[in-house]
C-alpha cells in the first residue's frame, strides 16, 4: 500500500501540508494586496507564517535577517 495521495486529495486539517497551503495562500494574498510588486517573496512568506502560526511578524524577521546579511557579506 502507498502513502502518496492522489493528486485530487486535499491535505487534512492539521497536518504540515494544510499548514503550508494555508501560508502559501496567504503569501499570495499580500502579494496581490502590494500590487503584484515582485521582491517580497521571503516577507511576504514570514508574515503569512507569523499570522498562520500566531507569532508576531517580528518573530520570524531576525532569521531573514541573518540570511540577507549573509549573503550580502560573501
Amino acid at each position: 500500500m502507498s502513502d502518496k495521495r492522489s493528486v485530487s486529495e486535499k491535505p487534512q486539517p492539521g497536518s504540515l501540508e494544510f499548514t503550508e497551503e494555508l501560508i502559501r495562500w496567504r503569501a499570495y494574498q499580500l502579494y496581490e494586496q502590494r500590487g503584484w510588486e515582485e521582491g517580497h517573496e521571503l516577507d511576504d512568506w514570514l508574515q503569512a507564517e507569523a499570522e498562520i502560526s500566531g507569532k508576531k511578524p517580528g518573530e520570524s524577521a531576525p532569521v531573514a535577517k541573518r540570511k540577507a546579511n549573509s549573503a550580502t557579506a560573501a
